[in-house]
């Protein structure tokens, strides 16, 4: 992890650049050019939009170089629909590569899932209000960083903003590429672990997991572990955690006690984990244009939803190593505070990680409508 404050003085000669909707291709000197009615340079072009059905390139860049912030928002609802943050699919391509290195929703990426969007405080991931979605991973690559986004939201969307911020600088040949992947199981099997990524070939570093977490069962839904197998590890793996509440660093369920009351979950923000996400609200459905919720709807605003759960955790001071392979699974368990028991729930994650290229071929992302939160 790069001490930003230690290392700033240290002057590289980068070539500092951003590509906006106003400077699509990050040229020097030709930014703030588009015309509005106010005059040239006066703020004329600042988003674009997408059809459905649509792949845009939001950005194409001539290396070497490094992504160091990324920086989006877009409405999380429309008029006439919503899970707009599940519909809209971010993909990034390194150096020439056919198939991408990032394939994920544009929400869960930046740790918003089912379709809403959250607050977040952490150090990669920051997601401010409303829906200003940012991100600090560093995103190498010597030859090309190709960038897309792709609509599969059934309504025309007018405004997807975005600034990607850059510098042109040499990048070693051994430099390992940014990779992140999501998956869906809508409902567990028990007994059986879910799992984030497999079949991951090379080697390089593990640095992040975001889960999104719809209980369908009642009781404590965190007490399974996480296990990360490494370099040919068989049945056991070589790391794991303790629970749930632990790996994300919390403890005791995130329960807040106080005397007296019954105990409640807590959510938090920090710079390596947080679960900054918990709701039994449905409120992604039935807006007015205004973006009012519609009160004679039956789909509209209440606490009737399924309960869900939002969290993150950055191994960015512990990453995780692999030389060879790595899979990563979780045990979907559950705690009704006399015994353990196997659940079945509806689990979403994003991988993050670093490796060489190239990369196995990622499965095939689902279909929107088994990507559509329940």
């Amino acid at each position: 992890m790069n001490n930003y404050l230690n290392s700033i003085w240290n002057y590289q000669g980068e070539q500092s650049r951003n590509i906006t909707p106003e400077n699509k291709y990050g040229e020097k000197g030709k930014a703030a050019m588009s015309a509005s009615k106010l005059g040239v340079g006066r703020k004329g072009s600042p988003s674009v939009p997408i059809n459905p059905n649509e792949t845009i390139t939001l950005a194409e860049i001539e290396g070497p170089g490094i992504i160091r912030h990324i920086w989006m928002t877009v409405p999380d609802k429309t008029t006439a629909g919503s899970f707009v943050l599940r519909d809209l699919i971010l993909r990034m391509y390194w150096d020439d590569e056919s198939t991408p290195s990032v394939e994920v929703p544009l929400g869960d990426f930046f740790c918003n899932g089912f379709g809403q969007s959250c607050e977040v405080n952490s150090l990669p991931i920051v997601v401010n209000p409303t829906a200003g979605m940012n991100s600090y991973f560093e995103m190498p690559f010597r030859k090309k960083a190709k960038i897309t986004l792709t609509s599969e939201h059934p309504n025309f969307i007018k405004h997807i903003f975005y600034t990607f911020s850059y510098a042109l600088t040499y990048v070693p040949d051994d430099a390992l590429c940014f990779h992140a992947k999501w998956n869906r199981e809508r409902s567990t099997k028990k007994g059986i672990d879910y799992t984030l990524i497999d079949n991951i070939k090379g080697h390089g570093y593990y640095v992040g997991t975001y889960m999104a977490l719809c209980a369908l069962e009642r009781y404590w839904w965190g007490e399974g572990e996480f296990k990360f197998y490494l370099d040919d590890d068989q049945e056991f793996p070589t790391i794991t955690s303790t629970g749930a509440e632990d790996y994300f660093g919390g403890a005791w369920a995130f329960h807040k006690r106080n005397y007296g009351e019954l105990p409640y979950a807590k959510n938090f923000n920090t710079l390596f984990m947080g679960y900054p996400f918990q709701s039994k609200r449905d409120n992604t459905r039935d807006y007015f244009s205004a973006g009012k919720p519609n009160p004679n709807s039956p789909h509209g605003f209440g606490d009737d939803a399924l309960p869900m759960h939002g969290l993150y955790r950055w191994h960015l001071p512990d990453p995780i190593s692999f030389h060879k392979n790595l899979r990563v699974t979780f045990q979907d368990l559950g705690n009704d505070d006399i015994k353990l028991y196997e659940r079945e729930d509806d689990i979403s994650t994003v991988a993050y990680w670093y490796q060489n290229e190239p990369h196995n071929k990622f499965k095939n992302i689902l279909n929107r409508e088994d990507r559509l939160p329940r």
